[in-house]
C-alpha cells in the first residue's frame, strides 16, 4: 500500500492550482459513454477523482454520481465544488479497494488517474463494481496541448530535462510509481473481464492565455516532485520555459486543443 499512499500524496501540494488549470470533463466522453450505455446511468463511479472536475460534469446525466479519491487535499476541494448536489457523494478509497457494492454500476470513469493504478489490482476491482453490460472508461489528454507551436517547443524541451532528471535524482526516482498509459488497452484485454475492449480519439477546443499554459507546466507532477526535493536546477528550467511562452504568446488568447485518448472497456 506504500506506493499507493505515495502516488496517492503526488498532487496534495497543488491541488488548489491544479483545479485551476486542468481541463474539465470533455464532452465526448459524457456523449460517447451515453452513447453506448443506452440509458441513463442510476450509478456513475468515478476513480481518482482529484478535485472532482470531470465528476461535476456528470451532473444532471446520471442518478447518483460517486467519486473516488484517496487524497484528502484534492477530495476537500471536489466536496466543495458540488455540495450543493444532493446527486454527488465522494468516499475517501484508493482503486483497488472501493468498498462499493458488486454488481453496482453503470459506468466507471478514470480521467487522467488511470496511469497512476496499479492495473492487476485495479481492472478486476473495476470489473466487480461493474453490472453486467456496464461501461469502464479510462481518458488521458496528450502534453502538451495544441495552442501556439513556440510555446509547445518549449513545454516539450522542458519535460524532456526534467523527466530525465526526476529518474535520475536519488530523491525522487523511486518516489512515485506510474504505469505505462500506452499499455490500459492492452491491460484491459488480457485481463479477461470485458467482453469488448478498444480506444477512442478526439479533442476539446477551449480558450487559453501564456497564464494558462505556464501553469499547465507547473500542475505536472515531475515539476512539483523536484522543486519539492529541493533539486534548483528544475526552478531555473521552468523558469526560462516560462520566459519563452510569454515571448512567443504575449497577453493574446488562443484556443487550446486537448487531445484525448479513450479506452472503453464493455463488461
Amino acid at each position: 500500500m506504500e506506493i499507493a499512499h505515495q502516488n496517492a500524496d503526488r498532487f496534495s501540494k497543488f491541488a488548489d492550482f491544479y483545479d485551476q488549470v486542468r481541463p474539465a470533463l470533455p464532452l465526448e466522453v459524457r456523449s460517447i459513454l451515453l452513447q453506448y450505455l443506452g440509458h441513463q446511468p442510476s450509478v456513475l463511479v468515478d476513480i481518482g477523482c482529484g478535485t472532482g472536475l470531470s465528476t461535476a460534469g456528470w451532473s444532471g446525466y446520471a442518478a447518483n454520481i460517486i467519486g473516488v479519491e484517496p487524497s484528502d487535499a484534492m477530495l476537500s476541494i471536489a466536496q466543495n465544488r458540488t455540495a450543493s448536489d444532493s446527486s454527488i457523494r465522494y468516499i475517501h478509497a484508493f482503486s483497488d479497494q472501493t468498498g462499493l457494492p458488486d454488481d453496482s454500476a453503470d459506468l466507471v470513469t478514470c480521467s487522467q488517474s488511470f496511469h497512476w493504478m496499479d492495473p492487476d489490482k485495479t481492472i478486476p476491482e473495476i470489473a466487480r463494481v461493474l453490472k453486467t453490460g456496464g461501461i469502464f472508461s479510462a481518458f488521458d489528454c496528450d502534453w502538451p496541448p495544441v495552442c501556439h507551436w513556440e510555446a509547445e517547443k518549449a513545454y516539450e524541451e522542458l519535460f524532456d530535462v526534467l523527466h530525465r532528471m526526476h529518474a535520475e535524482n536519488h530523491k525522487t526516482k523511486d518516489r512515485y510509481k506510474h504505469w505505462d498509459k500506452n499499455k490500459h488497452l492492452e491491460n484491459l484485454k488480457k485481463s479477461g473481464k470485458f467482453r469488448y475492449v478498444r480506444e477512442v480519439l478526439f479533442s476539446q477546443t477551449e480558450e487559453t492565455d501564456a497564464e494558462r499554459f505556464i501553469g499547465l507546466a507547473w500542475s505536472q507532477g515531475d515539476l512539483q516532485s523536484l522543486l519539492e526535493a529541493g533539486v534548483e536546477e528544475a526552478q531555473s528550467f521552468y523558469d526560462t520555459f516560462e520566459k519563452k511562452v510569454r515571448q512567443a504568446m504575449g497577453t493574446k488568447r488562443y484556443p487550446i486543443r486537448f487531445g484525448y485518448r479513450m479506452r472503453l472497456a464493455v463488461k
